[in-house]
């Protein structure tokens, strides 16, 4: 008996160990930020602007801005969780070349941004950047929510309050909850986690016009996240599924025209 309590008590350590890493290291698993302040020159778009966004709670956030040109209209890009803004240059350089104005959003904690990331903080940098447009002359029906990944959870959550005209979501997930049972199906990953960006219990609030692109063989978000949040999406809605694109090269598969194409029958 002594036996095999032992045996229980080191396999009861041997889970709950991992299990309290997830749970207090759960955010540095989340957010991966290049902490440095990138310059829109620096990154080959020196026909960008570093603004300056205020958010609610008072940080200050760089975001790069090009207005848009002839009355086009502006996509707001929201990244992922990795990096900074500079590493999506080549995404929204096609966007600047055929006259879409661009607002591409630092989240705090990232690109010398000062706070931290966390969900509802990350709303309200999604938040600041809609106050800056309305600040600009944009109007709502001018406006192309764009979410990369991590970003698709903001970018849906302002969708769901009646912002934008279109919703652009670039390998998005329906939680991520979901996603991180995914990726640890042994714990109770979806119970613990504490930046839930349940983008699946907001889309059928969601009626803009909506293009979900994902690839096939994603390994960081699978794809039947993507299926399963275009599934519960309203009409109209389109879905792309790019057989051999992973998570981060989806824009060599020919997603920037495929975004484009989608873009110009919503703005002819």
């Amino acid at each position: 008996m002594a036996t095999i309590l032992k045996i229980l008590g080191v396999g009861a350590v041997l889970y709950l160990a991992p299990l309290a890493f997830l749970y207090f290291m759960q955010r540095s698993m989340i957010y991966h930020p290049d902490q440095t302040r990138p310059e829109p020159a620096a990154w080959n778009l020196p026909d960008m602007l570093a603004v300056t966004l205020r958010t609610d709670d008072d940080l200050s956030l760089l975001a790069w801005w090009k207005p848009p040109a002839d009355g086009r209209p502006v996509i707001v890009f929201f990244h992922g969780n990795g990096g900074h803004i500079g590493y999506r240059n080549s995404k929204v350089r096609g966007f600047l070349d055929r006259g879409y104005g661009v607002l591409l959003v630092a989240w705090r904690g990232y690109g010398g941004n000062e706070g931290k990331p966390t969900e509802a903080g990350l709303y309200a940098d999604g938040y600041a950047a809609l106050r800056f447009l309305d600040q600009q002359g944009i109007g709502k029906n001018k406006i192309v929510l764009y979410g990369e990944s991590l970003g698709s959870g903001v970018a849906v959550e302002l969708a769901s309050r009646d912002a934008g005209q279109i919703l652009v979501l670039e390998a998005p997930f329906t939680s991520l909850a979901a996603a991180a049972a995914d990726r640890f199906p042994l714990f109770p990953v979806r119970w613990l986690i504490s930046d839930r960006f349940d983008s699946e219990s907001k889309i059928g609030k969601v009626t803009l016009p909506l293009l979900i692109i994902h690839g096939e063989a994603d390994m960081v978000l699978p794809v039947s996240l993507g299926r399963t949040l275009l599934e519960k999406a309203n009409e109209p809605k389109k879905g792309v599924f790019i057989q051999k694109a992973g998570h981060n090269n989806l824009y060599d598969f020919g997603a920037g025209s495929i975004v484009l194409a989608f873009l110009d029958k919503e703005y002819p």
